[in-house]
């Protein structure tokens, strides 16, 4: 992929090699870094940049990529960027490690992510059957690491009966499953359409919406958000609620406007020169999104539940779910 994606992908890379200072280097400059600029799970990162919202706050903002969300948090705490999109349960994680970041906008409340199995495997009909296979992820320590690991718990098998490897998204996912690296993984559109389209392989656990991710997780599960360290947060209040106003007037567009009106707004790179394919897989998935940026009711207890099934650093821990998320600037978003 070229062209805007390219030009994120190298400032991604200048940026994890010179660390700037947690605040902002100038009045309202704000960097922004996204765990996959081409997931349609991060959509509305770019859509807000696409859509003069944040310069309708008087924000200058910069968006960056990284590969998956684990870099992307790694990122925040080192002090490079101010925000990070990426999935919510890193709060919970990282709260049982004595580190606190806070979602101030939820953009779902669905992973959108699917667990797919490789057409060359049809003997995984279901996560009970990964025993002996190599399970793709984006990245370890990433939130499809932990969804998967849940999967196969519940489904009665212990870590080391399967093999996780870390393959990232779009063509190096594909690739993967080409190459018979891994026989089955989890990944979101565009994605999965392309894999579906070929035949490479077929759905296993779909976790695209709502109702589908409480059929697989038993309850929502927020997912994609914006997040900041709790630290930054308490001393840039002003700035906080601009990116507020700025990302609920686009959960706002998303709920109001047809998958080939929202597709419109991206930038073309996103197709991957498949316009008719990038709106399908948006179609199937775009019930994810929240329509005012809100946090679901029982999602953060879902997401502890998640991951405390696997998880040794939660487990015997007391986390305080009121702290890994924020409702105030979404309450006052204009």
């Amino acid at each position: 992929m070229t062209g805007f994606i390219s030009k994120c992908i190298l400032r991604s890379a200048a940026l994890s090699l010179a660390i700037v200072a947690t605040g902002a280097s100038a009045a309202d400059k704000i960097t922004i870094i996204v765990g996959g600029m081409e997931k349609q799970i991060y959509l509305p990162a770019v859509l807000t940049q696409q859509l003069g919202y944040f310069k309708d706050e008087g924000l200058d903002v910069e968006l960056v990529n990284s590969r998956a969300g684990v870099e992307a948090e790694n990122e925040l705490l080192a002090g490079a960027v101010q925000g990070v999109v990426g999935f919510y349960d890193h709060t919970v994680d990282l709260q049982s490690k004595g580190k606190y970041i806070q979602s101030i906008v939820q953009f779902s409340q669905a992973p959108g992510e699917v667990e797919l199995v490789s057409a060359k495997h049809p003997e995984i009909k279901s996560p009970a059957d990964f025993k002996g296979a190599t399970l793709g992820v984006t990245g370890l320590g990433s939130s499809t690491d932990f969804l998967t690991q849940y999967l196969a718990v519940r489904n009665g098998l212990k870590p080391g009966d399967y093999t996780l490897l870390p393959v990232g998204a779009g063509n190096t996912f594909i690739a993967a499953v080409k190459q018979d690296q891994i026989q089955a993984g989890m990944t979101t559109e565009p994605t999965i359409a392309k894999l579906l389209q070929t035949g490479e392989a077929s759905v296993l656990v779909d976790m695209r919406t709502p109702e589908k991710t409480k059929e697989a997780l038993g309850g929502n599960y927020p997912a994609a958000s914006f997040y900041v360290q709790t630290a930054w947060l308490d001393s840039h209040k002003e700035e906080a609620q601009k990116l507020a106003n700025a990302f609920v007037k686009t959960m706002k567009f998303i709920a109001g406007h047809s998958a080939e009106e929202i597709a419109d707004k991206m930038p073309k790179d996103y197709y991957a020169g498949n316009k008719d394919l990038y709106v399908q897989g948006l179609a199937g998935g775009k019930a994810m999104f929240t329509p005012d940026g809100r946090m679901p009711a029982d999602g953060p207890e879902t997401v502890l539940k998640v991951l405390s099934t696997f998880s040794k650093s939660l487990q015997g821990k007391q986390v305080d779910l009121s702290k890994t998320y924020t409702t105030e600037f979404v309450d006052a978003a204009k």
